[in-house]
Formats: structure tokens, sequence, C-alpha cells
């Protein structure tokens, strides 16, 4: 199974971004006059299904478009099975159109750097050419790569562009480090803020992801991973950065999807060659290990996100972990939820909100 997945997963953590939780900035902020902060109060934020084979479901503010979704990479375009294996996720959820307020999951892609080959060496396979269904290049550092695989892809009509800080990510690339099933793989992870205009528009945007390089080992492979960008209105960043972890963290995956795509993911590695089934022996290994791992890790990392809390679903008894931004937590028996500042709101008795009207307050887990 693709490693795609989960990054989507860990929303999808990525980032926000995210991807890991530790990839997305999420500051505590002052709660908001109604009438002063572009968030609005009622927040209501109704459950969606990525569309294409409803791997996952994630919040999502009411009114807000998502896009994007699993795909599968054909190998006949790109000469080979190293991206194809599994399926991939492509997915994003913006404000408007325009994607003023957005939050984007980029997939994950194999990679080959030939200069650890016999045949790159030979110069067989130049950089830009594909060698096993993988774009031939050599690796890069994470910032590097968003810089110049992701920015000049995802925004190629911006203009003053200004790189305002490069973070480091050590406890992601330590996370990634301690699951890998490959000697000698390394591991470096980035979030870089930039700034830039677009349309008229001044944004702040938040990129982040993982790089790993298998090196020699693995005859020059290296990937990304958790790729995650976020973006809004330089004036408003720090006013959305809590409605985007909200969002991250809510994501879910179907346990039945996941096991259906395993299944479907060994079954077209039978044909593969010995590169294809050494990705699908590694990505085995690593499925199961974060799926064995997956709670705590979850936990752990998401409550690296600033101003985070433990919430008790009033329904089923689950705890979600939710930014702690707002007084009220409410939420109904289909999952969908309402946060709000205002000291006399009652979602039930709102006749704007048409959805399920067994609203509860969500309280703080004890400790």
């Amino acid at each position: 199974m693709s490693k795609s997945l989960l990054a989507i997963a860990m929303i999808i953590a990525s980032t926000w971004s995210p991807g890991a939780p530790e990839c997305i900035q999420a500051a505590p902020e002052p709660a908001q006059k109604r009438s002063s902060s572009p968030v609005p109060d009622p927040l209501v934020l109704v459950r969606v299904k990525e569309p294409n084979e409803g791997a996952f479901s994630l919040l999502m503010p009411k009114g807000w478009i998502s896009q994007g979704g699993i795909f599968y990479v054909d190998p006949n375009t790109t000469n080979g099975y190293a991206n194809s294996v599994g399926p991939k996720g492509n997915f994003l959820v913006k404000r408007d159109q325009d994607g003023t307020v957005m939050i984007h999951w980029l997939p994950d892609f194999w990679y080959c750097d030939t200069r650890y080959s016999p045949a790159g060496q030979m110069g067989l396979f130049p950089p830009g050419s594909y060698y096993n269904g993988m774009m031939v290049a050599p690796c890069p550092t994470a910032a590097n790569f968003l810089l110049q695989f992701v920015f000049p892809q995802i925004r190629p009509d911006v203009t003053g562009f200004q790189l305002l800080a490069t973070e480091p990510l050590p406890k992601a690339a330590a996370k990634h480090r301690a699951q890998s099933a490959v000697p000698g793989a390394a591991y470096d992870a980035v979030r870089l803020t930039v700034r830039y205009t677009q349309n008229g528009v001044t944004y702040k945007e938040q990129m982040s992801c993982v790089i790993e390089n298998l090196g020699q080992a693995a005859a020059g492979m290296w990937q990304n991973k958790e790729t995650v960008c976020v973006r809004a209105p330089l004036a408003e960043f720090s006013e959305w950065e809590k409605v985007g972890a909200m969002i991250y963290i809510s994501a879910r995956f179907d346990p039945n999807w996941v096991a259906a795509a395993a299944r479907a993911t060994a079954q077209r590695t039978q044909n593969a060659q010995a590169t294809q089934r050494y990705i699908q022996d590694v990505d085995r290994q690593i499925v199961e290990n974060r799926q064995r791992t997956n709670a705590e890790i979850r936990h752990e990392d998401y409550l690296m996100l600033t101003g985070q809390e433990d919430y008790v679903n009033p329904h089923t008894g689950e705890t979600e972990i939710r930014p702690d931004g707002w007084k009220y937590h409410w939420e109904n028996s289909n999952g969908e939820v309402i946060v709000s500042n205002l000291n006399d709101y009652d979602p039930n008795h709102d006749d704007g909100v048409r959805l399920v009207k067994d609203f509860k307050r969500s309280q703080v887990r004890a400790r």
C-alpha cells in the first residue's frame, strides 16, 4: 500500500503540515469579535467524504469546496511500475474557487537518483527521463524540493515572492527514521513560510514535507512524504490557523477501504519487476508498523500543535483532538461540529443551522 495514503490520513499529517502535525503551526489566538474576524462565529463544520473511493472523510466549514481525491498512476505513461502499485492522494479544501484560504495535500511520488545505478553511471537515464516509473532527479533537501518542485507547479503565476522563514522539523524526520525498514535511509523535514502576490491578493503560505532518501541500498530511490501547503491572505493568516488545524486533525480513514487497498496493491505488484516488489515490501512493513502505533503517533504529533485540547465526543465517548480556540464545542450524532465563543449560543435553537438538531456540548477530557 502506498505511503501517500497515510500522508493524507495524518491529514493527511499532514500537515497542517501535514503531515505531520509538527509541520503546521497553529498558534493560539485571542477570541475574535464576530464583527472583526474573517472566521465566522458560530463556525459550522460538516463532514465530507473523499469523492472517488470514499477512502477518508474530514470536517470542513460549511460552504467550502473540496477537490481531488484518490487516483492511480498508469504505468504505461511512466515507463514502469514504481509509482503504480498503490493508490495516491491529491486533495484540497478551500474557502472559494480562488482558494483564498486553502489546504492542499499533495501526492507522494517516488523519484530515482540514477547516480547510484550502473545504468545511470553509463549516462542512460539523464535527469528528467523516467526509470522504472520514476522521474530521474538528484535527491534534494526538503526545502529545495518545496521551492524547486512544488511551488512552481502549484503557484506558477505569482509575483513578489519572498521566503520568510525556514524551519527544520527534526521530530517529523525522527519519526520516519524510527519507522524505516531500510538501513541507512536518510530523512529531512522542513516547513517553509513564504509571501507572494497573486491576482492582486498578498498571501502568506506555509509549505512542509519530508524527504525519504533510500540511497544506494535502493539504487537511488527517494520520495516526498506528507507534503502539505496551506495559505490565507497575509493579514488573516493567524486567524485561519486554528480552523486549518481543526480540519487537519478531523481526518478519518475507512478501515475497510484501507484493507481493500492493501489487497489490491498486493495483487498489482505480483507481476512487477524486482524494484516494484521491493517497494511493496517496504510499504507493507511501514503500513503494518503504522497500524500498530497509529493512535500513539497521532496523539503525540497532534499535541505538538500549540493551542490544542482533547475533547470527548458526547455521543460516542471517543476522544477527539481539536484546537482550543473556542469556548464551546458542539457535536451532533452525524459527527458534525459547531464551535463558538458566544455564551448564549445553542445550535439546537439556531434556525439557520440545517443539520441534525441533537447537538451536545463536547467537554474537555478529564485528566
